[in-house]
């Protein structure tokens, strides 16, 4: 088993790594934000099985196979980016009814499940974390290496589950007086559509 002084250390890492503001934070704060405080834990809680896909895969060794070959990091890498973009789009351009109740406009928990899972799993930047930082805090000495990377891996989502559930239960709260106001309504899709479209491109140009 992980020894004390390595697991402090992973820890003191990790709370200042997942509370900086990313990709996952963002996704989170323009889901809550629009969608209210369910739409938001439930983006939450799709980012952080995404990220148990992930653990998976390194542990596995499908991460590595991926980070390997330039061809498929880009493939995927694109592909997670051209997703992100087609959200943003489809924000920018929804038409909201304003003679229909806030809760009729919204996207469902469900949905903003199924999208957070897919954009985070589609993120080669998060197989590639979870294929350098892991390893790094993983001693042979201290038992099997890939209960070690289980163990890292499920303590690194769940504190960046507790860093997105904070931030949509923050951002879930100010959504039912910002949905009151159909001028801010009128343009959040378009700020948030933004929001999108500019981590797709962030992503795009990223390299390894």
């Amino acid at each position: 088993m992980i020894d004390q002084a390595t697991l402090i250390t992973y820890l003191a890492i990790l709370l200042g790594f997942v509370f900086i503001p990313g990709p996952a934070v963002l996704l989170t704060l323009a889901r809550a934000s629009t969608g209210g405080t369910r739409v938001g834990l439930a983006t939450g809680l799709g980012i952080a099985a995404g990220d148990i896909i992930h653990t998976l895969m390194a542990v596995i060794g499908i991460s590595a196979i991926i980070l390997a070959s330039a061809f498929l990091f880009t493939l995927v890498k694109y592909l997670g980016a051209a997703y992100l973009v087609y959200l943003g789009i489809r924000a920018i351009l929804e038409k909201v009814d304003f003679s229909q109740p806030a809760a009729a406009t919204a996207l469902s928990p469900k949905a903003a499940f199924r999208q957070a899972v897919l954009a985070e799993v589609l993120n080669p930047k998060s197989a590639l974390f979870f294929l350098a930082f892991l390893p790094q805090f993983v001693k042979p000495e201290n038992g099997a290496v890939s209960l070690q990377l289980v163990v890292l891996g499920v303590l690194f989502v769940l504190m960046g589950l507790v860093s997105t559930v904070a931030v949509a239960l923050g951002a879930g709260s100010l959504s039912t007086f910002l949905r009151r106001n159909p001028l801010v309504l009128r343009w959040q899709g378009k700020v948030v559509g933004t929001i999108y479209c500019a981590l797709g491109v962030r992503l795009a140009l990223q390299e390894k």
